[in-house]
């Protein structure tokens, strides 16, 4: 299926425009999944991406995703609450310039108030890599809030466009009923 799609490309060029989220979640931490591993980033993509319809990634085989990972400007971060996994982000490095280049949180997690935190310590992350300008993009394949969340952040926005984009027929699940968190 064929869909006309709007990005938005997000940037802060001063750490001093960062306002992290006044939102605390104390048992809320992020560790850096130093050793690429490919079926750890697929797992995260798809049980992120697959509700909003990501779907650059699905057709990748295990070599691309390790060549992808491997790279030295490259970070991964999984979000953690009481041990389970509730999201993830990826900062790429190019230059002086880093790109949170997925960010998101499993479908069980989303709407508990993580995604304000879970952001801004994927910002704070991002300027210790020593950058000059941080930025993001976002479009109709993400969460609704995506676009405020960054703003919410210190974002500004310095451009926007439209594409097309050629989406899968049917929705993407990692399985069915995935995103019903047991015992909650």
């Amino acid at each position: 299926m064929n869909k006309r799609i709007t990005v938005v490309y997000l940037e802060m060029t001063n750490r001093a425009d960062f306002w992290p989220s006044g939102r605390t979640e104390p048992s809320l931490s992020v560790v850096r999944a130093k050793i690429p591993c490919p079926e750890l980033n697929q797992f995260l993509y798809s049980a992120v991406g697959s509700q909003w319809t990501w779907h650059a990634r699905r057709s990748w085989d295990y070599a691309k995703w390790l060549a992808y990972l491997a790279r030295e400007e490259l970070q991964t971060w999984v979000g953690y609450v009481a041990g389970t996994p509730v999201g993830y982000f990826e900062l790429e490095r190019a230059g002086s310039d880093v790109e949170i280049a997925y960010f998101g949180l499993l479908p069980a997690f989303v709407g508990r108030g993580l995604g304000g935190p879970l952001l801004s310590m994927a910002i704070e992350r991002a300027w210790n890599m020593d950058a000059k300008r941080v930025w993001v993009h976002t479009c109709d394949l993400d969460h609704p809030a995506a676009l405020q969340n960054y703003q919410a952040r210190g974002f500004h926005v310095y451009k926007s466009e439209q594409r097309n984009e050629i989406l899968p027929d049917a929705r993407l699940e990692p399985w069915p009923g995935a995103g019903l968190l047991v015992g909650t």
